[in-house]
């Protein structure tokens, strides 16, 4: 049986194994996906040698960078990203497997995302500058959208949250949510920008999926704003994900 797994600290709730098991069921695939919680990325050797039997990885916070130096290779993507969060094993006749970073988040963010967008979205504020930041920035990149972070501190690509102007509100039309403000339990929260600024073309995008409609996304709509969460986008990545481990 081909085993597959995420590994990240904590994990409690994991889209990814659900998913995945649901996905084996259904399509009577012979393989289990595991949930491996590990404090220390530095234990990655120890488990490989712990199951032999292993395909492939997702990665999840807070290891999407971290895991970078422990890999033989990583595509261009994740290169230009500097994040992971796919691993594939390259198995060879004798010794120990090699391991392939990739990152499929800008794929299934770009493809979420696309649909909704118009010709009056051409910036975008980044909320947040963690691992997955970097993919919707590349992803954005890619739909020809320019983007600037936005962090509790003032970036180097971006913008402190007390310095945001309603000029930046009025010209960055789409704003992206890669904080895990709003994040359930804690779901009376949201990231501090002028949502009284906001109209009916802006769009707004959660990578948060749980709740199924954020205190951010609620502001938004509150105000016209289109607005979506990140479930989609993380299917997609999963699928992705899947055709990765098995190329």
């Amino acid at each position: 049986m081909r085993k597959y797994g995420l590994i990240g600290y904590p994990l409690g709730h994991s889209f990814s194994k659900d998913f995945f098991s649901r996905k084996f069921a259904s399509e009577q695939t012979d393989a289990e996906y595991m949930n491996f919680e590990m404090e220390d990325v530095g234990k990655l050797h120890d488990l490989l040698m712990a199951n032999p039997s292993l395909c492939g990885l997702n990665v999840t916070i807070p290891y999407k960078t971290q895991i970078i130096p422990l890999l033989d290779e990583i595509d261009e993507d994740a290169c230009r990203i500097g994040a992971v969060n796919v691993i594939k094993f390259i198995h060879v006749r004798s010794g120990k497997p090699r391991l392939k970073g990739f990152n499929t988040d800008v794929t299934g963010f770009g493809r979420s995302i696309e649909p909704l967008l118009n010709e009056t979205h051409r910036k975008a504020l980044i909320l947040g500058t963690g691992g997955a930041s970097k993919a919707i920035f590349h992803g954005l990149k890619r739909l020809n959208i320019n983007s600037l972070y936005v962090s509790r501190k003032t970036h180097e690509s971006g913008v402190a949250y007390n310095a945001i102007t309603p000029q930046m509100i009025e010209q960055h039309t789409v704003i992206v949510n890669t904080t895990p403000l709003g994040m359930f339990p804690h779901t009376d929260e949201c990231a501090d920008i002028p949502y009284h600024l906001l109209t009916s073309g802006h769009l707004l995008y959660d990578l948060i999926y749980n709740p199924d409609e954020t205190l951010f996304m609620k502001k938004g709509r509150a105000h016209g704003a289109t607005v979506k969460n990140g479930l989609e986008m993380l299917i997609l990545q999963a699928c992705e994900s899947w055709n990765i481990w098995n190329m």
